[in-house]
């Protein structure tokens, strides 16, 4: 199984359940902690914020498994 990984605001807690975590609070950082994503990551949980700033990015893959958290 691949690795979970958290992107958005607020979310250092996360870290406790060995999610790894990507603070992001810009619509660039957003992007630049999606694109830092590495091949084993298989599940990305976002902000609703970071989904929204990633909308063109999400309609266009089906990688990794994306849900959305709200914030």
């Amino acid at each position: 199984m691949g690795a979970v990984a958290v992107i958005g605001a607020g979310v250092a807690d996360w870290a406790l359940a060995g999610v790894r975590v990507r603070e992001a609070t810009e619509p660039a950082s957003v992007h630049q902690a999606w694109n830092s994503l590495g091949d084993d990551v298989s599940v990305v949980l976002l902000t609703d914020a970071a989904a929204a700033v990633l909308n063109a990015e999400l309609a266009v893959t089906d990688w990794p498994l994306v849900v959305v958290i709200p914030s």
